[in-house]
């Protein structure tokens, strides 16, 4: 099993949501966080003062897949949240050595 991260713009949540769910994908956790990466942030102008914006919002996804899926998965994100331009996000992809279910205590597999 591996654990997918994706860092994605948050206008791009509805298309990635949708495709995830077209390839079978049904369980996922959203998260709304700020960060930046080469693009620094940008400057505004507020009131006639100029100021940064260090930290730009972004949508963080989490989903865990067996291994057979990954591929498609980190594809599928990959094509929905493209926009070319700069910011529109990573994705990291970590092993995971056991799943539980709560509810039920399965593990592994069939736990997701």
């Amino acid at each position: 099993m591996k654990k997918i991260e994706a860092i994605i713009k948050p206008f791009k949540l509805d298309a990635v949501k949708d495709k995830l769910n077209e390839i079978g994908v049904h369980g996922l956790t959203v998260t709304e966080v700020k960060g930046f990466g080469r693009q620094k942030g940008h400057t505004e102008l507020y009131r006639g003062a100029e100021y940064v914006v260090d930290f730009l919002p972004k949508i963080k996804l989490e989903i865990v897949v067996p291994d057979e899926k990954v591929e498609e998965v980190v594809t599928n994100v990959t094509d929905s949240a493209h926009t070319g331009r700069i910011g529109d996000g990573k994705i990291f992809v970590t092993p995971v050595e056991e799943v539980v279910r709560i509810r039920t205590g399965e593990r592994g597999d069939i736990a997701l």
